[in-house]
Parts: structure tokens; C-alpha cells; sequence
């Protein structure tokens, strides 16, 4: 037998490198995993304290499986996560560990909640998807906002928004994901349910500016309304394209036709593939980004009745410090619930607030 431990599957990838960076920080020393035996050893042999390796691959589970027992964590930043991320997912379910990733994509957010979710809570595990900047801080910022408005409030918009060249500073594992989902189709909360929704805009007002957004789909739409009954809608938006944004809404609403062409999803695919080639541990060019995330909360006659804002420095920076926070709360035991869970459902909102405080993302309560 031996004691519940951090597995960072992916360690040998940018995003991994810096959680693993951000657990020896904190003093965890992680079983570092990857498929690639020669990219491992060359890690471990560069950090600054010995730890274990392992060899795991996502296209042949029964590794997968090999690497994680009950009472572990297990960290994937392996994707795309829609083709690469369900052996980890099943992994944990079977041992009834604690399973956290770095997805941003909508479809395996989905899956995760609709699909795996009941799974793992009748096998006493907990899955804690899209745990990194994509969507920590919206959960944050939202929960903050519905408990000042308290229970009149019936909708929530989170914005996500960026300072920066994100095209320069994007990880190949970022543009990766992001060819792979650009055809997918998306998905809001609407009426008190999940419906398909695709290219909806809006233009959220803050720190003095007009800043455009375009929705996604987002773990938010799955982990707020159980928290708070009264909320018929949810709306999550992202902020990366400036004045480009009113031309990405118009290219999300026409991806299911383009979808449907011939070929055209081999293609984003083979790209994503060809993308997911190159990434390595090396940051990416550019200028560090500054993050802010915004929340606010309506009620039914669409009056606002309270918002929060969280300010933060780079995504990826934080991305691995409230991983590593998460990871090493998660196996002392401060996760509670099991099943596919919430940042605020797994911690309690006030110790999630302390957490991403401590990873780089403060919040502030406007109104």
C-alpha cells in the first residue's frame, strides 16, 4: 500500500510544467506522468528536488489506470481533452480518487457533468473539471455577486476579459483546443435548463471601458444553478477579441453549417493534431497577459442588483497556482462532496476566494 499522492498527468507539456513548478513551490512532490519516457526523465532531472516519474499514455487507458489509487489527485492538463481526456476521467472514477483538469472546452465540460458525473459519486469519487483560469475565477466572481443579491437574483453574466496579445502568449496546447472546438456546437442555460446557443454577444461596462464579449459554453452553466435554485439563466462570455468580437459571434453562429461541410471538422482536427506536435515546456512569446473577470447579477425584470470583479495577471500563471492550491487542499481532504462538482462546491466559496487570492486573483465586490 502506499499514501494517497499528486499525479500530474501531462506533466512534460507547458501547462503541466507549471504545476508541477507550482506544487514544488508549496512543497508537494507530484508522480510526474506522461507518455513520453526520455521527455520525463529529462524533467525530473531539471527540477530542483527528486520526484517520481511514471509512463502513461491517454491512448491506452489500462496505463492510465496503473497511476492513480484510491485517495490520489490526479492533475490532467492532456489535450485536447474531447479526444485525449476520458481515460483519466474513468481512471479515477474506478480508484474513487479526486480528478482536477485544465479543460476549456465546452463539449468535455459537457461530458464531464452529464456522463461521468453520476458515475463517479455512486464510486465515491470527485471530478473538478475546467479547474485553471477557464473557469475558476467566473465561478468565483458569480458566487460572490448571487450571494450580495441574494434571492431575487434569476440571471447571471460572467465576462472574461484579457490585456495583451493572447495570440502571441497562447500555448500550442491553448491553440490546440481551440481548433479542435471551433466547429463544436455550444451550449447556454436558459429557462432553467441546458439548450444549444451559439455566437450571443454583449458589451459588459467596467474599470471605465466598454468591453465586448461572446458566449461560450462553460462549466458555470452546470455549477451555479444548483447552488442557487431561483437562477433561470446563466450567460458566460469571453473578452479575448476586442473589436473582433462582433466577427466572432458571426463565425460561431455559422460553425454548425460549416460543420456540416464535408471534411471540414478532419480538418480543424488534423490541425489541433498537428498544433499539439509542438508544444513543449518553453512559455510563450509576448507580454505577460492581465485578466479581469466580471459578474453580475439581474433580476426578472432585468435590474442589477449586484457584480464582483476579480483582478488578476497571467492566465497560465495562475492557471498553475490554484491547480497546485487545489490539488494539495484536495489530498489533505478538504474536498467535499463527490461526483462531477463546482470550484465552490468542492471548497466552500470563502476558501476557494483565499485560494485564487493566493494564485494571483483578487476579488473585489462592486455593487
Amino acid at each position: 500500500m502506499t499514501s494517497p499522492r499528486i499525479v500530474v498527468f501531462g506533466a512534460t507539456g507547458f501547462t503541466g510544467g507549471l504545476i508541477v513548478d507550482a506544487l514544488l513551490a508549496i512543497g508537494v512532490r507530484p508522480l510526474l506522468a506522461g507518455r513520453d519516457r526520455a521527455r520525463l526523465d529529462a524533467l525530473a532531472a531539471s527540477l530542483p528536488a527528486e520526484v517520481p516519474t511514471a509512463v502513461a499514455d491517454a491512448r491506452r487507458p489500462e496505463s492510465v489506470r496503473r497511476i492513480v489509487g484510491p485517495g490520489d489527485v490526479l492533475v490532467s492538463s492532456v489535450g485536447p481533452f474531447v479526444r485525449m481526456g476520458d481515460a483519466a476521467v474513468t481512471a479515477v472514477t474506478e480508484a474513487g480518487a479526486t480528478y482536477l483538469d485544465t479543460c476549456g472546452e465546452p463539449m468535455f465540460i459537457k461530458r464531464v457533468f452529464q456522463r461521468y458525473g453520476p458515475a463517479a459519486a455512486t464510486r465515491g469519487a470527485a471530478l473538478l473539471t475546467a479547474f485553471g483560469y477557464d473557469y475558476v475565477p467566473g465561478n468565483l466572481a458569480a458566487s460572490l455577486a448571487l450571494r450580495k443579491a441574494g434571492g431575487e437574483a434569476v440571471r447571471v453574466d460572467v465576462g472574461y476579459f484579457l490585456s495583451g496579445n493572447i495570440a502571441r502568449r497562447a500555448s500550442a496546447g491553448t491553440r490546440a483546443s481551440v481548433l479542435g472546438v471551433a466547429l463544436d456546437p455550444m451550449y447556454g442555460f436558459r429557462e432553467g435548463r441546458i439548450v444549444r446557443e451559439q455566437g450571443r454577444t454583449r458589451v459588459f461596462h467596467t474599470g471605465g471601458r466598454r468591453r465586448h464579449g461572446v458566449s461560450v459554453g462553460a462549466s458555470e452553466h452546470f455549477t451555479l444553478p444548483p447552488a442557487h435554485r431561483a437562477l433561470r439563466e446563466v450567460n458566460v462570455y469571453l473578452g479575448w477579441f476586442g473589436g473582433l468580437t462582433r466577427a466572432a459571434g458571426l463565425l460561431a453562429r455559422a460553425a454548425p453549417v460549416i460543420a456540416a461541410l464535408p471534411g471540414a471538422k478532419r480538418a480543424t482536427d488534423t490541425m489541433a493534431a498537428r498544433v499539439l506536435r509542438s508544444a513543449d515546456r518553453t512559455r510563450p512569446a509576448g507580454r505577460p497577459l492581465t485578466s479581469q473577470v466580471v459578474a453580475e447579477a439581474y433580476d426578472a425584470r432585468g435590474r442589477l442588483l449586484a457584480s464582483a470583479e476579480l483582478d488578476g495577471g497571467d492566465p497560465y500563471d495562475f492557471t498553475g497556482r490554484v491547480v497546485a492550491w487545489a490539488a494539495a487542499t484536495a489530498l489533505a481532504g478538504g474536498v467535499r462532496g463527490k461526483g462531477a462538482l463546482g470550484p465552490v462546491d468542492a471548497f466552500g466559496l470563502d476558501l476557494l476566494a483565499q485560494g485564487c487570492a493566493e494564485a494571483g486573483f483578487a476579488a473585489r465586490e462592486t455593487g
